[in-house]
C-alpha cells in the first residue's frame, strides 16, 4: 500500500511538474511579442523573370528589420540579396506583358523600362525627374508602349524611340470669351460700314488667321475636368478612342481623433474618416473620339436594374413604388482591352451595391452592351467579385465570376454570341485564377478539399477537369513563376506557421521546404491543432468552428468563446491564423484548465453566399445567434460548464462581445471587448451600407444592430479596451457607450485605454497588458 501511495505520489507530482514546466515556457509576456517570439515568416514573394530564382523578404537571424533574400533553384541554396542586386529587380505591380511574353514592359521608381527575355536584360526606356509616369501597357501591334503621365495618356514608339502624347487633359474651366454686349456689337458693326480702312484690315487678319491655323500642328483636344477627379485613361478599339472616368467627391464632415501622446508635448488632432450615410461620390464615364475630336457621356440608362429600388424600403414607403424616375447611380471599374485591342470590357457596381455588370463599351455610339447582370437584395460580393476578378480567355471570350448558384464560380461569354458558360460549380468557392501561358487552362485555387483548406488546381477549359496540384493540408498561397515551371508555395498549418516550399509543376511532385522561420522558443512548446467541428445552428445551417480542449477533456470546464474580427473573414480553417497571437493564448488558456471556441460565424468568408448574407439589416442577429448555439452545443456534447462562460474578441468580435453581454447575460457571465464598434451609425459607409443601408434610409436595420441600444442588459462583468488614437473604430464610440453605462447605473463594467495605439496595436508592452487582463477577468469570473 505505501508502495502504491509512493508511485501515485510520484505520478502526480510529474503530471504537476509537466504541467507547470509546460505553463513556464508559456507565458504571456512571450505571446505578446508576436514574431519576435514566433519567426519572422517569409512574405513578398516573386520570381525572377528568367524564372531561376525565388525571391522573398525574411529575417532569419532576428535583424531589427527584415531583408530580401533569395533561393537559387540551380544552386539550391538561399542567401541574402545585395543592395545592388535588389535596386536592379524589376519586382512591381504597374507591368504589361508584350502578346508572346517575349518582352515586358514596366515601371520602376516613376520610370519606364524593358525587359527582353531573350537577352534576360532590362533597358531604361522614360527616365524623367520632374514627372512620374504610370499605367504601362503594349499597344496591340506590340511596336509601341502606351504609359501614363500626370493626367495624360503617352505613346512611346519602340522603333524610333519618338514620344507622342495622345490626350490633353486640363485642370480647372476652359476660360471663356468676354460677352460683346449689344450696344458695343451694334457700334463695332457700325465702324465696319462707315470706314474702308477699317474692313480692309479685318479681311487681312482674318486671312492671316486662317493661314496660321492651316499651318498649325494637330493636337489632341482640350478636355477641361472642371474640378473634377480623372482616372481610369483607357485607349480603345485599336486607339480610336479614349474611355476616362470623371469623379466628384463630396465635402462629408469628418471625425476629429486626438492624440494626447505626442512627440510636441501638445495634444493634436487628425483628421479620420467620415460615417456611414453621408454624400457620395458621383462618377462618369466618357468617351474621346479622335476621328471627330469630340467627347460623350456614356449612357447607362439601358442596363438592367439600373432603376431598381430596394426592396426594404417597402417598409418605410406607404405607396411603394419599385422603380426609380431617374437611373441609380453607379461606379466604373477600370477598362480592360482584349489583346488585339478590338474589344473593351468594363465592371459597374450601383452605389446601393444591389446591382453589378459587365458590359462592352461601343465606342462609337457612347452605349454599353450589357453582358451580364447581377443582382442582390443584401449586397454584391464574394470571392473573386468584390475583389474584382475579371479577364480575357480570347480576343472575344471574357471570364468572371458571379455568385449565381449560391458560391462564387467561374463563368465564360462570348461577346459575338453572348453565350455564358459555367467553368467550375459546387458548394465550394473559387478563390483566385489565373490564366495559363498556352491560354488552354486556367490555374485556380479552391475550398473545395474543405471550406479550410486552400488548394492549387489546373483547369483544362476544353473538358472543365481539374487537376489538383498542392498535397498538404492547410493553405498553399501560390506563385507561379513565369515559364511555369514551378510554383512557389507560401504554406501553413493549424499550429505550424508560414513557411516556403517550392513545387515542381509536374505529376506527383511534392512540396520541398526551403525556409526554417521558427524560433528554438517558439518550437519548445507543444502547439495544439485545434480541432475542426461543426454544429446546427438554430435555423439548420451547419456553422464551422474551432475547439482547444485540455487533455483532460471538456467535462466540467469553464468555456471562453473567441469571436473573430472583421465579419467576412475565416479563422475556423486549417493554417496559421491572421490572430496568431490570439492563437498562442487558446493554447495558454487550455494550459489552465479552459475551453476554447472560435466559430465561423454568420457572414464569415468561405460559405457561399447565403452565408455571407445572412446578417443583411440586423448585424448581432445571426451572427450572435451562432456564438449562443455554439456554447449550447459544446453544453450538450462534451459537458462543458453552462455557468462558466466569458467571450471576447475584436472590432466585429467585439461588437459581438457587446451584444452577447447586453442581450443574453444568461449565457455569458463575462466578456471582453477589444476596439468595438458600439453603434454602427459612427462607423464608416464602405462597410457598413453594404449590409444596413443607412441609417436615414434604414433607422431600423440600425436601431436593431447597434449595441448602444440594449446597454440596459448588462449583467456579467464587461471589460472595454480601446486604443485611443483608433482611426477605424474610433476611440468615440467606446466613450458613447460608457456615456450610456453611467446614465444606466451600471457599475459592473471596466474601461482600458491605450494612447498610443491605433486599431491594431504595435507595442508589444499594450498587447501584453491587454491580454493580461483579459485573463484576470476570466480567472475572475469563470474560476
Amino acid at each position: 500500500m505505501k508502495k502504491y501511495l509512493a508511485l501515485l505520489f510520484i505520478t502526480i507530482s510529474t503530471l504537476i511538474f509537466a504541467q507547470s514546466s509546460n505553463q513556464s515556457e508559456l507565458s504571456l509576456d512571450n505571446i505578446m511579442k508576436g514574431n519576435e517570439f514566433i519567426g519572422v515568416q517569409p512574405s513578398g514573394i516573386f520570381w525572377s523573370e528568367n524564372s531561376k530564382t525565388i525571391y522573398f523578404k525574411w529575417n532569419p537571424d532576428a535583424e531589427p528589420n527584415s531583408s530580401l533574400y533569395k533561393y537559387e533553384l540551380s544552386a539550391k541554396k538561399i542567401s541574402k540579396v545585395s543592395i545592388d542586386e535588389e535596386r536592379s529587380l524589376m519586382n512591381t505591380r504597374d507591368y504589361d506583358y508584350s502578346s508572346d511574353k517575349s518582352k515586358k514592359v514596366y515601371v520602376k521608381h516613376g520610370d519606364v523600362y524593358l525587359y527582353d527575355a531573350a537577352t534576360n536584360s532590362s533597358k531604361e526606356l522614360i527616365i524623367t525627374f520632374d514627372a512620374y509616369e504610370s499605367g504601362v501597357s503594349f499597344a496591340p501591334d506590340n511596336k509601341s508602349i502606351i504609359f501614363k503621365r500626370e493626367n495624360n495618356l503617352f505613346r512611346f514608339d519602340l522603333d524610333n524611340g519618338q514620344i507622342a502624347q495622345l490626350t490633353n487633359f486640363k485642370t480647372g474651366s476652359k476660360k471663356k470669351k468676354n460677352r460683346t454686349s449689344e450696344q458695343d456689337q451694334w457700334l463695332k458693326e457700325q465702324q465696319y460700314d462707315l470706314f474702308e480702312v477699317l474692313q480692309d484690315r479685318k479681311e487681312r487678319k482674318d486671312l492671316s488667321n486662317e493661314h496660321s491655323e492651316a499651318l498649325r500642328v494637330q493636337r489632341p483636344k482640350e478636355i477641361y475636368l472642371n474640378g473634377k477627379y480623372l482616372s481610369n485613361i483607357t485607349i480603345g478599339e485599336n486607339g480610336k478612342y479614349i474611355a476616362y472616368r470623371l469623379s466628384e467627391y463630396p465635402k462629408n464632415k469628418n471625425t476629429m481623433t486626438p492624440h494626447f501622446v505626442s512627440e510636441s508635448g501638445y495634444t493634436t488632432e487628425q483628421r479620420t474618416r467620415s460615417k456611414v450615410g453621408g454624400k457620395r461620390p458621383s462618377y462618369e464615364l466618357w468617351i474621346y473620339n479622335y476621328e471627330k475630336d469630340s467627347t460623350y457621356k456614356v449612357d447607362v440608362s439601358s442596363l438592367t436594374g439600373i432603376y431598381n429600388k430596394p426592396l426594404y424600403l417597402k417598409e418605410y414607403e406607404d405607396d411603394f413604388i419599385p422603380n426609380y424616375e431617374e437611373p441609380k447611380s453607379i461606379s466604373f471599374s477600370s477598362p480592360v482591352n482584349s489583346k488585339n485591342g478590338e474589344y473593351t470590357i468594363l465592371e459597374m457596381n450601383s452605389d446601393d451595391n444591389k446591382e453589378r455588370w459587365i458590359a462592352q463599351i461601343d465606342f462609337k455610339n457612347g452605349k454599353l452592351i450589357e453582358l451580364d447582370h447581377q443582382h442582390d437584395e443584401a449586397w454584391i460580393s464574394g470571392p473573386g467579385i468584390s475583389g474584382r476578378n475579371i479577364g480575357w480567355l480570347d480576343d472575344e471570350t471574357v471570364y468572371y465570376q458571379s455568385e449565381e448558384t449560391g458560391y462564387s464560380h467561374l463563368y465564360k461569354i462570348n461577346l459575338n454570341s453572348k453565350k455564358i458558360k459555367a467553368l467550375t460549380k459546387g458548394n465550394w468557392e473559387v478563390l483566385s485564377v489565373s490564366k495559363t501561358k498556352d491560354g488552354e487552362g486556367l490555374f485556380i485555387v479552391t475550398n473545395e478539399v474543405h471550406p479550410g483548406e486552400y488548394h492549387l488546381y489546373r483547369l483544362n477549359l476544353k473538358n472543365l477537369k481539374r487537376e489538383k496540384l498542392t498535397n498538404q493540408t492547410g493553405n498553399n498561397e501560390i506563385t507561379i513563376s513565369p515559364d511555369e515551371q514551378h510554383f512557389a508555395v507560401r504554406y501553413s498549418y493549424s499550429n505550424k506557421p508560414w513557411e516556403l516550399y517550392l513545387l515542381a509543376n509536374e505529376d506527383k511532385a511534392k512540396e520541398k521546404q526551403l525556409t526554417e522561420s521558427t524560433t528554438e522558443e517558439f518550437n519548445s512548446y507543444n502547439w495544439r491543432a485545434a480541432e475542426n467541428i461543426t454544429f446546427k445552428a438554430e435555423d439548420g445551417i451547419e456553422v464551422h468552428a474551432r475547439m482547444y480542449t485540455p487533455d483532460s477533456g471538456a467535462e466540467g470546464k469553464p468555456l471562453v468563446v473567441f469571436v473573430h474580427g472583421a465579419g467576412y473573414l475565416q479563422n475556423a480553417h486549417k493554417w496559421w491564423s491572421t490572430y496568431y497571437r490570439e492563437y498562442m493564448f487558446h493554447n495558454y488558456l487550455v494550459d489552465n484548465g479552459y475551453v476554447v471556441l472560435d466559430i465561423d460565424y454568420r457572414a464569415s468568408k468561405g460559405y457561399g453566399r447565403d452565408f455571407r448574407t445572412g446578417i443583411y439589416r440586423h448585424m448581432g442577429g445571426k451572427d450572435m445567434s451562432d456564438q449562443v448555439d455554439g456554447v449550447k452545443h459544446l453544453v450538450d456534447k462534451y459537458g462543458v460548464d453552462k455557468d462558466k462562460v466569458g467571450i471576447y474578441g475584436g472590432s466585429y468580435g467585439g461588437f459581438i462581445t457587446i451584444m452577447g453581454m447586453f442581450n443574453y447575460p444568461e449565457i455569458f457571465q463575462s466578456g471582453a471587448a477589444i476596439r468595438s464598434v458600439t453603434d454602427w451609425a459612427h462607423y464608416n459607409h464602405g462597410y457598413t451600407s453594404n449590409i444596413l443601408n443607412t441609417p436615414m434610409s434604414d433607422p431600423k436595420a440600425f436601431e436593431r444592430s447597434s449595441p448602444i441600444n440594449f446597454a440596459d442588459g448588462l449583467e456579467g462583468r464587461l471589460l472595454m479596451l480601446h486604443g485611443m488614437v483608433d482611426d477605424n473604430v474610433h476611440f468615440q464610440d467606446v466613450v458613447r457607450l460608457t456615456q450610456k453605462l453611467i446614465e444606466l447605473k451600471k457599475d459592473n463594467w471596466d474601461n482600458v485605454l491605450y494612447p498610443v495605439e491605433r486599431h491594431g496595436f504595435i507595442e508589444s508592452s499594450s498587447w501584453t497588458d491587454e491580454y493580461k487582463r483579459i485573463y484576470k477577468l476570466f480567472e475572475d469570473t469563470l474560476k
